[in-house]
């Protein structure tokens, strides 16, 4: 092999080695793309709610039984005036709470909360909030309140109360 052919035979081994390494970086790209990819674009990452409706009697009831293993579910109620985000969760303390997936503060870029152990964790500030306090402490990043009540083994959240939580979900896009 001559000279100039190991060369040639170098430079091609370096280029398809470098290749090698976009390949995992475009699949990488295309998977946070694909999932949602909130961080990348800003898009919500609310994309993971259930959606849910009021009865005949104006009113969403949610078995207690549901939150008995303490993770958060998260709901989208479809109200008048757009979609409305909140969750359900049962605190360490046994209450079952719920709260309107955003805060006072952080509600303009609709990312909502993720949960960490027995901690509500904002998705823009990455703030926690312990679960035992959802629904007592209000304002700042605190999850906003929803008010509910138990009823034996009944979770009842009127949808005129989640519908006053509007004005976090409203945009001059929706």
């Amino acid at each position: 092999m001559s000279e100039r052919e190991a060369k040639r035979e170098q430079f091609n081994q370096k280029s398809s080695s470098g290749n090698k390494l976009l390949i995992p970086i475009v699949v990488l790209v295309l998977a946070v793309v694909a999932g949602g990819g909130w961080f990348v674009f800003g898009q919500s990452a609310l994309a993971g709610h259930e959606t849910v409706q009021a009865g005949q009697n104006g009113k969403l009831l949610f078995p207690a039984a549901d939150y008995a293993d303490g993770k958060a579910k998260f709901y989208r109620f479809e109200g008048k005036s757009g979609p409305i985000d909140f969750f359900v969760v049962r605190s360490q303390d046994g209450v079952v709470r719920a709260a309107f997936d955003t805060c006072d503060v952080c509600y303009r870029e609709r990312k909502g909360y993720r949960q960490e152990g027995n901690d509500m964790v904002c998705n823009n500030c990455d703030q926690h909030f312990r679960t035992d306090l959802v629904n007592v402490v209000k304002g700042g990043c605190n999850p906003a309140p929803l008010q509910r009540q138990q009823v034996g083994e009944t979770i009842v959240i009127a949808a005129n109360d989640i519908e006053r939580g509007i004005g976090y979900f409203k945009t001059a896009v929706n």
